[in-house]
């Protein structure tokens, strides 16, 4: 498994991690959750994103492998209100009380990263709710300070001096933070973590998805029709081949550390083993999926930014 040095916090990751958002949402039990995630730290997975908003996510990954917190990178993220939390949503209270929940529930004495979970660039200006994550680095309940989200808040995010690590939509389908949150984290040489690398499978048919991600791929299936691209176009086989292509078009964005994937399932845990292992598409691939979004979006006659 390929590892890149993870920005300014100088962390060694994955180029694969994987993203817990599918199996707290999508009920996994117990026993397939530890088999996926114990099968990725095999292989040399070392990254793993939860967030307080994935139901259950957090305190099944620490049930599952908090026996081996020296193998992997933990990153969870927070903001929202909970009901059994003190404070309004982005309050220092509410960040500060999610900190030492998460700590609970993964079994840990750190985070790794903590992010603030796609909160507006207002909120990210008026800066307590940073400021509080940056008391529980001073704690040393968490090593870095970062933010997930898009589009001008994951820009001015990237280029502020508290934050180490952004987490940022990139992929096939969704390429508006190429030009703008990405170029800034390579400025910056803040860590970048890549969500939604594979779009979701646009591709796949709407009764292919179930629960939140109904609605929540939508956008990208309406995108990735628009592009006009089939496998065959690019050098593959079939459509088989997409999660492949849109995973190595991920990996091949320069300043890009580590795409995040979620997955119920064991199979395609170790399907996307096989794909990462193969490396980034080459330049005229990712130029021919970059033309293709591109005349899909003027065509459009709207901005596509990136989805948060």
């Amino acid at each position: 498994m390929e590892r890149r040095i993870f920005g300014k916090t100088g962390l060694s990751v994955s180029v694969l991690g994987f993203g817990a958002g599918p199996v707290g949402f999508l009920g996994t039990e117990q026993k397939q959750i530890e088999q996926i995630v114990n099968t990725l730290l095999d292989a040399g997975v070392n990254l793993l994103d939860t967030a307080a908003s994935y139901p259950g996510s957090e305190e099944a990954l620490g049930r599952a492998v908090a026996h081996r917190r020296a193998d992997y990178v933990l990153v969870s993220k927070c903001g929202q209100a909970f009901p059994d939390l003190p404070g309004a949503a982005w309050s220092p209270q509410v960040v500060s009380a999610t900190v030492d929940r998460a700590l609970r529930r993964l079994r840990t004495d750190h985070l790794d990263v903590m992010l603030l979970h796609s909160c507006d660039l207002e909120t990210l200006r008026r800066g307590d709710a940073l400021e509080a994550l940056v008391k529980a680095r001073q704690a040393g309940k968490i090593r870095f300070v970062g933010y997930s989200g898009d589009n001008e808040a994951a820009v001015y995010a990237a280029r502020h001096p508290a934050i180490a690590v952004i987490e940022t939509s990139i992929n096939i389908c969704d390429q508006a933070n190429l030009a703008t949150a990405l170029p800034a984290a390579r400025e910056e040489n803040v860590g970048v973590i890549v969500k939604r690398p594979i779009a979701n499978g646009a591709w796949r048919p709407a009764e292919a998805f179930r629960g939140i991600y109904q609605g929540y791929v939508q956008p990208y299936r309406e995108r990735f029709a628009a592009m006009r691209l089939t496998p065959r176009d690019l050098g593959f086989g079939g459509d088989e081949d997409w999660p492949e292509i849109a995973l190595r078009f991920t990996l091949a964005q320069p300043g890009v550390h580590v795409a995040i994937i979620g997955t119920t399932s064991p199979a395609n845990a170790r399907r996307n083993l096989e794909a990462a292992a193969k490396g980034p598409l080459p330049a005229a691939t990712v130029a021919q999926i970059e033309a293709a979004f591109a005349r899909a979006r003027q065509q459009a006659q709207q901005p596509w930014p990136g989805l948060t």
